[in-house]
């Protein structure tokens, strides 16, 4: 099996991994291809099935790990080869994950085997997040304010009209990434400092204004409401009363940041370009930065069991001792 390539260079703001200088190609749906090298391709997103850790990226390529991160195999099937940029998961065994093509995948089996719920061939126009928040109710959120909502599982996806934007203009900002609060609501990092928040599922949306003029590439909810939200040049802004007010916090990072997460203890952890990691113990008030000596740009976060799995352009950061099994020789 040929070694996955990882000249390509990465747009990660708009989460595509095309050669730089090219048009993209036309979608051909053949599924992932089962390898060895799986561990190495670029993994935009992750997320919890129950104790299974997911993890989604070029290729098509799933990883799926039942033992807290420690290592790593190949999820089974997987029908499309296209980058996925994100997934989402309701329960242990129900999930969904999205990407270019406007590709969505459906799983009824923590991640083992996906099917084809949607893919738009016509254009490329991706979809960088999505957040289900129970087997019924689900949004994705993509390119050019791309919003698509289902409530019944996915088996039909509606688009949704944005409303227009604060001062005017058309609702065409590239929305990447969705998360909610465990009180349901359900915020987007959006381009020039927005932040979309809807709190009836998708129904209706308002714009959260943050001050900042550059890109949100990811943002997250505490336990306590907090709200974080992160990206360009290492930009952070936080708001402790649902999105109302925002104010700046100086995360000690120049990198681009790519993914926040709070683990078991309480500690807010981010991770960036260039090797950026962060650590936070008030709730994301003040934190501290350190970067990786190999300055490996990390894509993605997730806490589990009291720590927390990183991942990367080359894969599964391996600082933490993981591994890929399985998989073909």
């Amino acid at each position: 099996m040929k070694r996955f390539s990882l000249s390509v260079t990465l747009v990660l703001a708009a989460g595509f991994a095309h050669a730089e200088g090219t048009t993209a190609p036309a979608l051909k749906q053949q599924p992932a291809v089962p390898t060895a090298y799986a561990s190495e391709a670029t993994i935009l997103g992750a997320a919890h099935a129950g104790a299974r850790i997911v993890g989604v990226g070029d290729y098509g390529v799933v990883l799926l790990s039942d033992d807290h991160g420690k290592t790593f195999r190949q999820a089974r099937t997987v029908p499309v080869s296209s980058t996925l940029t994100s997934v989402s998961f309701a329960d242990a065994n129900n999930g969904w994950a999205v990407g270019h093509w406007g590709v969505i995948l459906r799983t009824a089996d923590g991640g083992e085997t996906w099917s084809v719920q949607r893919s738009d061939t016509n254009e490329d126009r991706p979809l960088f997040g999505v957040h289900f928040f129970d087997d019924k109710d689900g949004i994705a959120v993509g390119l050019w304010s791309l919003v698509l909502a289902t409530h019944d599982g996915g088996a039909h996806w509606e688009p949704v009209t944005l409303p227009a934007p604060p001062g005017g203009g058309r609702a065409d900002r590239n929305l990447l990434a969705a998360f909610a609060d465990t009180h349901g609501t359900l915020f987007v990092a959006a381009e020039r400092g927005m932040v979309l928040r809807t709190q009836d599922r998708g129904r209706s949306w308002d714009y959260l204004d943050t001050g900042y003029k550059g890109s949100f590439w990811t943002g997250t909810a505490l336990r306590d409401g907090t709200l974080l939200v992160g990206g360009l040049r290492g930009s952070m802004y936080r708001s402790t009363d649902g999105g109302a007010h925002w104010r700046a916090v100086d995360s000690g990072a120049k990198s681009s940041l790519t993914g926040i997460v709070q683990t078991n203890d309480g500690t807010v952890e981010a991770v960036g370009l260039d090797g950026t990691m962060l650590a936070s113990g008030d709730a994301g008030a003040t934190f501290r930065a350190r970067q990786r000596g190999d300055r490996l740009s990390l894509t993605s976060i997730v806490a589990d069991a009291g720590r927390v799995i990183r991942f990367s352009k080359r894969g599964v950061a391996q600082d933490a001792k993981q591994s890929l099994t399985g998989g073909v020789e």
